[in-house]
């Protein structure tokens, strides 16, 4: 089984990039679970179809200890298992510590074992690496490979660069590897081009140049993946290639992340328009 953690920045797509790359990865005739690591709970939304979830902290209140695997596991579309680490209460708590009770609560209950038959498990993570509780899906091999969801605007560029700090930090004692960034593009000058430098210079690669198209927002307003909404759109080809360039990766690298001055200086030598 691969376990893959999506980091980036907040609001640049990774639910939605997840969530698109796993229907992909289905259609393939893969096995996935998806582990959604944050409070809102919106990371299996579209492979639900929009299905309220009872979250794994909203369970664990209501009902105790005494928690069985499927009353907090939900099957999704493509045969995906899926579920949702869930939150505190607004204003009280960690967030974090919900992903690290959610995370060893599905070990407990024997979600990865062998008879379940996982090709993946994808856990869509909250934001930035700010703290020990988001870094858990990287920490003590819970992930061993992250894709980064990036864009050509600065403050994307410099998440990824600091998301690729955590990576180096946890390389040694969790084996973690950066397996490549996904540019979920904004349409900025250059970004294509931006991109394939910034993962050169963190010694990795752009696994795939997602292309902006309003046929993902058509799809999500009807909650569902671009794959199961309208399986013949050229944006479905797009995951569907996002989700074969994943299944056949094979670099997987430490990354070398970047001074803030170099990555401004890429920023400008690439961010502005001939």
């Amino acid at each position: 089984m691969r376990k893959i953690a999506i980091y980036g920045k907040g609001g640049i797509g990774k639910s939605t990039t997840t969530q698109n790359t796993v229907a992909g990865l289905a259609e393939m005739g893969k096995k996935v679970m998806v582990v959604g690591c944050d409070p809102k709970a919106d990371s299996t939304r579209l492979l639900l179809g929009g299905l309220a979830q009872k979250t794994v902290l909203d369970t664990l209140r209501e009902e105790g200890d005494d928690v069985e695997l499927e009353d907090v596991l939900r099957i999704g579309y493509g045969n995906t298992s899926c579920v949702e680490s869930g939150g505190p209460e607004p204003g009280v708590g960690c967030a974090g510590r919900g992903i690290i009770t959610s995370i060893n609560l599905l070990e407990q209950l024997g979600a990865y074992e062998e008879d379940k038959n996982l090709d993946y498990a994808f856990y869509d993570v909250l934001g930035d690496v700010v703290c020990g509780g988001f870094a858990m899906p990287i920490r003590d091999g819970k992930a061993e490979e992250i894709y980064i969801v990036v864009s050509g605007e600065m403050m994307a560029m410099y998440a990824a660069n600091n998301i690729c700090k955590g990576i180096v930090k946890y390389s040694d004692s969790g084996g973690v590897r950066l397996g490549g960034l996904i540019c979920n593009s904004r349409k900025v000058d250059n970004e294509r081009e931006m991109i394939e430098e910034l993962a050169k210079r963190l010694g990795t690669q752009m696994i795939h140049f997602v292309p902006r198209d309003n046929m993902v927002q058509k799809a999500e307003i009807h909650r569902k993946t671009v794959i199961d909404f309208d399986s013949t759109h050229v944006q479905a080809d797009e995951y569907r290639t996002l989700a074969k360039n994943i299944d056949n990766n094979d670099m997987f690298v430490v990354p070398k992340p970047m001074a803030i001055e170099d990555l401004e200086k890429l920023l400008i030598d690439f961010g502005i328009a001939n």
